[in-house]
């Protein structure tokens, strides 16, 4: 394990590297969990060491079921990162929210049939984490903070509804979202949260908007070709936010992420076996020695 990174960025669509950051060193990190999306990224901005990795892998060639998102987290773990900054396309379900804007994620809203490989916990060890918040609040204002110095207009605090994909929503289930008063749509974030939070990582979601999803009947549908060109200009103005927040960050996390294990462990230590313990050792050795 290498200590070589304090703050993690997960980039999604269109964000696939950091432009004016110090690039240090790449590293390939295997952990119990498999192969991460690719190798991070080690960069240094504003006295800070930063872990970047590509969400979708080079060249964008996983599908949002085909991450392994236990890989990604473990690994951002294994290499010392403490706070998670995840960028993520997403598609709107209100007219105020348009297209290029950037939405700072306090909520999500699981609508997925997925369980396999989105917790690390199970064979044998039982933990369940309280997520009735589910990003830092801490880091969450910093960056919204820091991205209303830009140009762009950022809205703070929206619910992502999490659907599976890889199509896109039916115009029938873009209007029921809507109608039940949610935010944004996207394919990829509530693992990352949920294992970050287990993980006691500090993580917080910036969403671009790309589309208007599928519920606008004056709009055509959404498309490959309308969701990229939107990114472009988001993209641009969170990585400014992204680096004016860099200089913001504390040493010390004074949140509830840090200690999100502490009453959640349920499984006694001693019936807990060899190899189940020794995949989680970084996350519950100082839980149960």
């Amino acid at each position: 394990m290498n200590n070589v990174g304090e703050i993690g960025i997960i980039g999604g669509s269109g964000f696939y590297d950091i432009d004016g950051f110090e690039k240090v060193e790449v590293v390939r990190q295997e952990t119990p969990w498999g192969e991460p999306s690719g190798d991070f990224s080690v960069y240094k901005y504003s006295g800070k060491d930063i872990v970047f990795l590509a969400r979708h892998g080079e060249g964008h060639r996983l599908l949002p079921s085909e991450i392994n998102y236990r890989a990604n987290i473990y690994g951002m773990k294994m290499l010392g990162v403490e706070r998670i900054i995840s960028v993520s396309a997403v598609g709107s379900y209100k007219e105020e929210i348009a297209p290029g804007d950037i939405v700072i994620i306090d909520q999500f809203f699981d609508r997925t049939k997925r369980n396999e490989g989105t917790t690390f916990f199970g064979d044998g060890f039982a933990a369940h984490v309280s997520f009735a918040e589910p990003v830092c609040p801490v880091l969450s204002e910093l960056l919204y903070d820091s991205i209303g110095k830009t140009e762009v207009r950022v809205h703070k605090n929206g619910t992502y509804v999490n659907m599976e994909g890889p199509a896109f929503s039916t115009r029938a289930e873009s209007l029921f979202f809507k109608k039940q008063g949610m935010d944004v749509v996207g394919m990829t974030n509530i693992y990352e949260a949920r294992l970050a939070r287990e993980a006691e990582l500090c993580y917080s979601t910036i969403a671009l908007v790309t589309d208007y999803d599928a519920w606008h009947e004056e709009l055509e549908a959404v498309s490959v070709r309308e969701v990229i060109g939107n990114l472009v200009e988001a993209t641009k103005f969170a990585k400014e936010g992204i680096k004016t927040a860099m200089s913001e960050i504390p040493p010390e996390r004074n949140c509830e992420c840090k200690t999100a294990l502490s009453n959640a462990v349920i499984t006694d230590k001693i019936v807990i076996d060899s190899e189940t313990r020794k995949k989680l050792s970084l996350l519950i050795d100082k839980y149960i020695n």
